[in-house]
């Protein structure tokens, strides 16, 4: 089970915003590439700042606008006859960068640390780079769970707006994150599994 299963009634509700992005001549890379620079700027910030947990307002709400424009790139490129080989590097590899972005700010806020963040920057990239190898392996590009980039931006979000809410986060919040670690090295078995089986 994802967050991701929701996707395609997700897609219907932006479908209308797409087609006018489309007829005012905006492209599924321009998307692509917006959505990260961005990720990059508000992590810049929110690590520069993190001390100032009120900013961390910003992640729950770029979390949800984020996986928007993810949806849009996709329905442009899709629906649109935008497809092109750039197109797919570009959008795995801005997705990885993204999610580094987002999630290194929590490096400096207590209890956790650069370990565990660092982890699970690496279990998130190894995630979607075994989801990718399904589509070498002629098995379709791999987006099985549990802990998929909605469901981590999901995570995230929430910790976000916990940490702006209180100004801090509790001790025990650190098992939060080994939780999360856990469930991306399942994603990252269940990728290889499902990938094999198709």
């Amino acid at each position: 089970m994802s967050i991701y299963e929701l996707k395609p009634k997700f897609q219907n509700l932006l479908r209308p915003l797409v087609k006018h992005l489309y007829n005012a001549g905006i492209t599924a890379n321009q998307v692509t590439l917006l959505a990260c620079i961005i990720s990059i700027l508000l992590g810049a910030l929110l690590a520069k700042f993190s001390d100032i947990s009120a900013l961390f307002f910003l992640l729950p709400i770029w979390m949800f606008l984020r996986m928007a424009l993810n949806a849009i790139d996709g329905m442009l490129a899709r629906e649109f006859n935008q497809k092109s080989p750039l197109g797919g590097y570009l959008n795995e590899a801005a997705d990885v960068i993204s999610d580094a972005a987002l999630y290194l700010p929590f490096a400096f806020v207590a209890p956790f640390g650069w370990g565990i963040i660092t982890l699970i920057i690496f279990l998130a990239f190894m995630s979607e780079f075994l989801g990718v190898l399904g589509q070498v392996h002629c098995s379709g590009r791999r987006y099985d769970g549990p802990m998929g980039k909605s469901d981590r931006a999901f995570v995230f979000g929430l910790i976000g707006t916990i940490y702006a809410v209180l100004g801090q986060l509790p001790s025990w919040f650190s098992w939060v994150l080994y939780a999360v670690v856990f469930l991306l090295a399942l994603t990252c078995i269940n990728r290889v599994r499902m990938g094999l089986k198709s």
